[in-house]
C-alpha cells in the first residue's frame, strides 16, 4: 500500500508561530504521552500521524504532497525515509493527489493495481482512525467499489465539510456501507437533513487503486512522462478532490469512523488540546483562568489576571488575543509580517535576529543560523550580498572559491559579493551571518554543484 499525505496550508490562522513556510501542522507543540526523552516530548501534527500511522503497523511507502515551501521542513522532520512531491503551484487537492499519485505510477513504479491511500497530514485523532484506515485498504483489495471514503460520525450540521450518503438498504454497524451520493459542503440546513438520512463527515481520507486515479489523471494530461504531467500542472482544473471525484464516483463505499478527530487549525481548537497552559520562557501568575502562553523568543514573558486569552511570541510577531477573536487573525496576517523570521530547513533552521534598513539606501540583514551535524548548505553565490558569519557553537568545513578550510567557534569569515562559497557541518554548527546589500532577498541564490 502507497500512503499519500496531503500537506498544505497558507500559515495565517495560527500567526505568528505559523507562516507560509511553517504551516500549523509544522508546530511542535503537542506533547507525546510516551516519550520519557525530555527532550523529545514535543513533536508537531505532521510528526504525530506519521507515528500513530507507523505505530498502527500500517506498513507502507509514505509520500507527502506539498508545495515547495514546506519541502525542507518536510525533510527535516521526518527525515529522509519519506517521498515529497511538489506542486509547482497552488491549485486544490484534486491536482495535488493527481501529482502524487503520477509519481507513484511513472517514478516509483507502482504497478495499476497498488492501493494508494490519501489522507491529510495533520487531523488530530486516535488509533481508532487507523483501524479504520486499515478497513479501507482492505475494501479495496476485496473490490467493494472503485473509491473507498472515511466516513466520520457528525456532531453538528457543519457547512465545512463533505457529506457521505449511504444506501438505506445497508446496516448501519456494517464494517462498510454503499454511497448514494457524496454532497461536497451544504448549508446548515441541507446538512440538518443530510444527518437525518444517517449520512457522514467526509473526513477527507480516500482509498483507491492506482490505476482508477490514471485513468482521471489522462483525461487532463495524456502522457505517460512524469516531468511532462508536472510542467503541465496548469492543465489540470484548480478544484478539490470532493468535487471532481468523489461527487462523480459512480461506484463508492464508505468507512465509517466515530471516534476523536478534530482540526487543530485555530488558537481555540489547538489550546484545547494543549497539556500545559504555557510553553517556552514563560511565569504565569496566580489569577489567570482559562489562559495559554507560547513563547519562542528568548525574552520572558509574565502574565497574570487574563481570563481566556492566547498569547504566543514568535520572531514573526506577538498576539495578545480573547478566545473568541482568534480567528480573525487570518484577516490581519498579510500587513503584519513581510517575510518569515523562522524557517525549518532539509538542513536545519534560521532565525532572522534583525532587519534594518537605512536612509542612505543600505540595508543588513542578521541572523542565527544552526546546521545539524553532517548537513550542508549548497555551494552557491549571491549578486547583491556580501556576507559576514560569525561561528559560535560546534565544527564544520567552510568553502570559498573551491578552497577549503576548517572552521570552529570563535572563528569569522568574510563572503565578498559575487563568490562562491558552502558550509558543511561537522558536529551541530551554529553561526551569526550578517547580510550587507541591496536587495536583500531569499531569491538572491544562484547554486552550483559541489562534492564534499
Amino acid at each position: 500500500m502507497q500512503l499519500v499525505l496531503l500537506s498544505g496550508g497558507s500559515g495565517k490562522r495560527l500567526w505568528p508561530l505559523s507562516n507560509n513556510a511553517r504551516s500549523k501542522q509544522f508546530l511542535p507543540l503537542l506533547e507525546r504521552e510516551d516519550s520519557t526523552n525530555p527532550d523529545d516530548i514535543m513533536e508537531s501534527m505532521v510528526q504525530r500521524i506519521v507515528r500513530q500511522a507507523r505505530e498502527a503497523q500500517i506498513n507502507s511507502d509514505i509520500t507527502f504532497a506539498t508545495n515547495v515551501s514546506q519541502k525542507d521542513i518536510i525533510t527535516n522532520q521526518l527525515g529522509e525515509d519519506v517521498d515529497v512531491v511538489t506542486e509547482p503551484e497552488r491549485r486544490g487537492t484534486f491536482p495535488a493527489i493527481a501529482l502524487a499519485t503520477s509519481y507513484l505510477k511513472l517514478q516509483k513504479g507502482c504497478p495499476d493495481d497498488e492501493i494508494v491511500v490519501v489522507m491529510p497530514c495533520d487531523p488530530y485523532t486516535e488509533n481508532g482512525y487507523f483501524a479504520a484506515v486499515s478497513r479501507m485498504e482492505e475494501c479495496v483489495s476485496r473490490n467493494v467499489a472503485d473509491l473507498i471514503l472515511m466516513g466520520v460520525t457528525p456532531t453538528y450540521p457543519s457547512a465545512k465539510y463533505g457529506y457521505i450518503v449511504p444506501e438505506q438498504n445497508t446496516a448501519p454497524d456494517a464494517i462498510y456501507n454503499k454511497v448514494a451520493r457524496y454532497v461536497e459542503k451544504p448549508t446548515a440546513e441541507q446538512a440538518e437533513q443530510l444527518i437525518l438520512q444517517h449520512a457522514m463527515w467526509s473526513g477527507g481520507v480516500f482509498a483507491f487503486r492506482l490505476g482508477y486515479m490514471m485513468q482521471i489523471v489522462s483525461r487532463y494530461v495524456p502522457t505517460d512522462d512524469f516531468d511532462y504531467i508536472r510542467n503541465h500542472y496548469a492543465d489540470f482544473p484548480h478544484i478539490s478532490f470532493d468535487y471532481e471525484v468523489a461527487e462523480k464516483a459512480q461506484s463508492a463505499a464508505v468507512v465509517p469512523y466515530g471516534g476523536p478527530w478534530k482540526d487543530l487549525g485555530t488558537w481555540n481548537t489547538l489550546t484545547d488540546e494543549l497539556h500545559r497552559p504555557v510553553i517556552g520562557n514563560v511565569v504565569m501568575g496566580a489569577h489567570c483562568e482559562n489562559t495559554h502562553i507560547i513563547n519562542e523568543l528568548q525574552q520572558a514573558i509574565y502574565a497574570d489576571g487574563l481570563k481566556d486569552i492566547v498569547v504566543a511570541a514568535s520572531p514573526d510577531g506577538i498576539i495578545v488575543c480573547q478566545k473568541r477573536y482568534t480567528e480573525d487573525i487570518k484577516k490581519a496576517v498579510d500587513h503584519l509580517t513581510p517575510r518569515p523570521m523562522y524557517e525549518e530547513r532539509r538542513w536545519g533552521t534560521y532565525r532572522v535576529l534583525d532587519d534594518t534598513k537605512y536612509a542612505d539606501g543600505h540595508h543588513s540583514l542578521t541572523k542565527t543560523i544552526t546546521l545539524n551535524p553532517g548537513k550542508n548548505i549548497s555551494y552557491q553565490i549571491h549578486h547583491h550580498r556580501s556576507e559576514v558569519w560569525t561561528f559560535v557553537e560546534g565544527e564544520g568545513i567552510f568553502v570559498l572559491d573551491g578552497k577549503q578550510q576548517h572552521v570552529k567557534a570563535g572563528d569569522t569569515v568574510i563572503i565578498p559579493i559575487e563568490h562562491y562559497h558552502a558550509i558543511k557541518a561537522l558536529t551541530k554548527l551554529t553561526f551569526i551571518e550578517v547580510q550587507s546589500g541591496n536587495p536583500l532577498i531569499e531569491e538572491d541564490i544562484e547554486r552550483f554543484p559541489y562534492e564534499w
